[in-house]
């Protein structure tokens, strides 16, 4: 996850038909018959219908996710659930309690026919309710868009977890569909209008795995190598699309084979782009989630080309990359993953710092950006773990990510975790005269254990050190397991770098990584920080701290509508008209400008003016190695 889009055969019908056979023995050769409807949504809520086949146990329990993989926070999917519903093989209503948020307990499970109940979609309740599903794990319900995170709409049963799954989707026939589980057919109603799709899954965790989207999509298919790109864009104003899209998604993933290498891919991998409107019921948690064979993005719609194009290599990149950790190098509580009483690896600094790292070094490796860009985005993301607890244990935090103090300091992963990783591959460059680096380690680490073959959680650290170097145990050992804050200077010495404090470009909202602006809910109100005398745009055109912001380029700011209005700075350019209307001090100050490029002081990454010939050849070694 980024803060970022498989098989069947004709005896499936008899199961999907809701046949009576008492005699039935349900076993993991009977597949778990599930029905989503969407052309039967009322309330944005979807009906769904789950027949298990057969039970011999009196009671069993029913669940939908507490947790789902690569999310480590909790959603409570269950929660959206309404009038849960069970009936017996007369069509009768049976007793069901709810347990908690996402368990149901069946007692008379015997006579359990089916079970049926309507599912709410989240990204409505994204920015009213605390403790939402982060937006790319999350569902959509629109009369033109459908985001199918099966995850939301589908549970197990307790003894059935193991079970396959067919899974049918009744939709339009009219509106467009992709999906990363394997389509196993499809039936035209006849009158033509409906179009029911037929898929099939080997167990729940392919439910979990296997995103979807229907609706009014744009859609556009290409090879990069051997691997089929399907990328499915939901633009509602029509302000992008997937063929603008298109160049840059390949550009990026044939640079990420090029850097992978022997590392081996899907045939076929899935983008889904969800580009928030920024109205008040859209989803407005950006970033991606992972899976095996698709990501899923939100970003918001107002997002101008070039930054578009930028926010997808860097969100997408990270996604794909997963597939080497944890996708294909993973502790056993990654592989045997409890959704409703998850434990958790100690190891978020290998499968999202790792992967962030290998998601901005081959953007330099693989000529994408140019070293200065590259240093940039490295020191930001020192900036950005300044924001979090620089003396905690990166593996205590991780193995007690959903607990305080550490669920705070999640989105330190890809920060300080990436960190890490450079950290440890310019060791590894060191102690190999340039030849191993971190990505050779996971080459190293896939080969050794693989998908279907977990790690032992604690022993990994020691197995690293004993394939690698001292150096990169000792690094391990007091920064990663302990908490000694990391001194980045020391390995930038080594790579002929120093970080220089001097005035750096910024954006019309921060300074660096500080906002200038904050809101006064009592007033509902925004108006500018003390940071704004830094920033040299509003500084230089008389914006003052404390003024408050009522109008920018025409349209009224309000704290329900902040982020949509300043959201627009990002399509600001040179020589742009701007009129913005202050209040200061109970008097209106309007202020008519062009947009200039505005700067703040920070600190730089750059090069020492004189590099040894030892600092270059491992610098090299490094970026391009």
């Amino acid at each position: 996850m980024k803060n970022t889009l498989a098989r069947i055969s004709i005896g499936l019908l008899l199961v999907g038909c809701g046949v009576q056979n008492p005699s039935n023995d349900i076993s993991t050769n009977v597949p778990v018959a599930t029905v989503m409807d969407l052309t039967q949504t009322a309330d944005d809520k979807v009906p769904v219908t789950i027949n298990p086949g057969r039970f011999v146990q009196d009671t069993v329990k029913y669940y939908l996710p507490k947790v789902v993989q690569g999310t480590y926070s909790v959603s409570n999917f269950g929660k959206y659930v309404d009038d849960f519903k069970a009936f017996d093989y007369e069509g009768n209503e049976i007793n069901t309690e709810s347990l908690d948020d996402n368990t149901w307990l069946i007692a008379n499970a015997k006579q359990l026919d089916k079970i049926e109940y309507k599912v709410n979609d989240t990204y409505d309740i994204e920015n009213v309710t605390i403790g939402a599903p982060f937006s790319p794990s999350g569902t959509n319900i629109e009369p033109d868009n459908f985001v199918l995170n099966l995850h939301g709409f589908i549970g197990y049963f307790d003894v059935l977890k193991n079970n396959q799954y067919s899974l049918e989707i009744k939709a339009p026939t009219a509106m467009k569909r992709t999906s990363a589980l394997q389509k196993t057919g499809s039936e035209v109603s006849e009158d033509g209008s409906n179009t029911t799709d037929k898929y099939f899954a080997t167990r729940y965790f392919e439910i979990t795995d296997n995103p979807m989207m229907y609706g009014n999509l744009d859609i556009e298919e290409f090879q990069v190598g051997d691997i089929k790109i399907v990328l499915s864009v939901y633009s509602p104003n029509k302000v992008h699309t997937a063929s603008k899209i298109k160049e840059t998604v390949f550009k990026m993933m044939k640079a990420q084979k090029a850097y992978l290498g022997d590392i081996n891919s899907t045939p076929r991998y899935d983008i889904y782009l969800y580009l928030a409107s920024g109205e008040q019921n859209s989803p407005s948690g950006f970033g991606a989630l992972e899976h095996h064979t698709s990501t899923v993005v939100v970003l918001p719609e107002q997002i101008p080309d070039d930054a578009l194009a930028s926010a997808m290599i860097d969100v997408v990149s990270h996604e794909f990359f997963h597939i080497v950790t944890p996708l294909s190098v993973h502790s056993e509580d990654v592989h045997y993953f409890d959704y409703n009483a998850p434990t958790f690896s100690k190891h978020l600094w290998m499968y999202e710092g790792v992967t962030e790292y290998f998601a901005t070094l081959f953007q330099i490796n693989q000529g994408l950006i140019d070293e200065q860009e590259f240093f940039l985005k490295i020191q930001a993301k020192i900036e950005n773990a300044t924001a979090y607890d620089d003396a905690m244990s990166f593996t205590e935090m991780s193995e007690n990510i959903l607990d305080k103090p550490y669920a705070p300091n999640y989105a330190n992963v890809y920060e300080k975790g990436a960190l890490i990783g450079m950290c440890i591959d310019i060791l590894m460059r060191e102690a190999s005269d340039g030849n191993r680096g971190i990505l050779s380690l996971m080459k190293e680490l896939s080969l050794k254990y693989g998908e279907n073959k977990p790690f032992d959680d604690d022993k990994i650290i020691a197995e690293i050190t004993e394939m690698t170097y001292p150096s990169v145990g000792e690094f391990l050992k007091t920064h990663v397991e302990g908490s000694t804050p990391i001194n980045y200077q020391e390995f930038f010495n080594k790579v002929g770098l120093e970080i220089k404090t001097q005035k750096i470009e910024t954006n019309y909202v921060q300074n660096g990584r500080e906002l200038i602006f904050a809101g006064n809910m009592a007033a509902g109100t925004i108006f500018f920080t003390e940071q704004v005398e830094d920033n040299s745009f509003w500084a230089d055109n008389g914006v003052k701290p404390n003024d408050d912001v009522i109008e920018l380029n025409g349209t009224k700011v309000t704290i329900q509508n902040v982020n949509k209005v300043l959201g627009t700075t990002l399509e600001w350019e040179e020589g742009d008209n701007l009129e913005i209307k202050l209040n200061r001090d109970g008097e209106d100050v309007v202020i008519k400008t062009k947009v200039t490029k505005s700067y703040t002081t920070g600190k730089k990454l750059t090069t020492v003016e004189n590099p040894t010939t030892k600092q270059l050849e491992l610098r090299n070694a490094w970026l391009k190695g």
